[in-house]
């Protein structure tokens, strides 16, 4: 689809979105503020209200223009659609949530979310369809879907839940035989962890990606296909939340370095009482950095 068709057909359809707030027999806004409305120049505006004029939804003579019915579904024009990895529209669908574009009881327009994610609309229903197990979106009774948003008893529930899968982790890993992938992989995260901590003045940046990549490594001992699903969205949050709060973010950091590197030394150690001890005091402090870094994005 060449650029100019496809800017068209973006054109068109914001068109049908403004002349669905009209009644019929409403007067439309002039070229110019239609062009500033949706963007465009006048030359776009035309062949758009031409295209209009010419299926029947508006009388357009000279520089008055009218709409003489509502637009209807079948009206809208197909837009070239790229075919987007599940995981990648879930990973983008949530940056979005959690950056806060949008507040908490927001309805959700299917039809523009495809469009702003380059996914199909039956792609987006099947994923919102999952994403409301995990209580960031519903279906509402009358059709549609309502944004209920990442709040603090949201905050809450993720981090009690997050402690029970991964406590769960901690007690299998230190039962696992010497022989297995996960210890060699422990020794790597650990001397990463020890190399970022001689770098933590001016590095302390790349923190957040070493974490995700700490968690997910322990939570991999379990193989279960609920957990893995659940872990996804936790592992997602936790990361993101790093991103809101810039105070005191190296000492931060370093602390948390501080925590990975107790856990580990307690699970190379095949410790399970430390281990579990280790594990609870950080995701204590992971509960606490999470809402503490809420509360202060929703202030700033």
């Amino acid at each position: 689809m060449a650029r100019s068709d496809t800017r068209f057909r973006e054109t068109y359809n914001s068109l049908l979105d403004l002349c669905g707030a009209h009644a019929p027999g409403d007067s439309l806004p002039s070229e110019n503020a239609l062009g500033d409305r949706l963007g465009v120049s006048r030359t776009v505006v035309r062949a758009c209200l031409q295209h209009a004029s010419t299926h029947g939804m508006i009388r357009w003579e000279g520089r008055e223009k009218s709409l003489l019915r509502a637009p209807r579904p079948d009206d809208r024009l197909p837009l070239e659609t790229k075919t987007e990895d599940p995981e990648m529209l879930e990973s983008r669908f949530l940056e979005w949530i959690l950056r806060f574009d949008v507040p908490a009881g927001t309805p959700l327009n299917v039809a523009a979310l495809s469009r702003e994610f380059g996914v199909t609309p039956q792609l987006l229903q099947e994923f919102l369809a999952g994403l409301s197990r995990f209580g960031l979106v519903e279906r509402r009774k009358k059709g549609g879907w309502l944004l209920l948003g990442f709040t603090a008893a949201f905050a809450v529930e993720l981090s009690e839940f997050r402690s029970l899968l991964e406590l769960n982790a901690v007690q299998q890993l230190v039962t696992l035989p010497g022989s297995h992938p996960i210890w060699p992989k422990l020794e790597t995260l650990r001397a990463e962890h020890l190399d970022l901590l001689d770098r933590i003045e001016t590095d302390f940046h790349a923190f957040s990606p070493l974490d995700e990549r700490f968690h997910a490594t322990i939570n991999s001992v379990v193989q279960n296909r609920f957990v893995a699903e659940f872990q996804k969205v936790i592992a997602l949050i936790f990361h993101y939340h790093y991103m809101w709060d810039k105070t005191f973010e190296r000492h931060r950091n370093q602390a948390a370095i501080g925590e990975h590197l107790a856990l580990l030394d307690a699970l190379l150690l095949r410790d399970a009482a430390a281990s579990e001890q280790a594990a609870r005091r950080h995701l204590l402090t992971s509960k606490t950095t999470l809402l503490s870094s809420l509360r202060d994005h929703r202030l700033g």
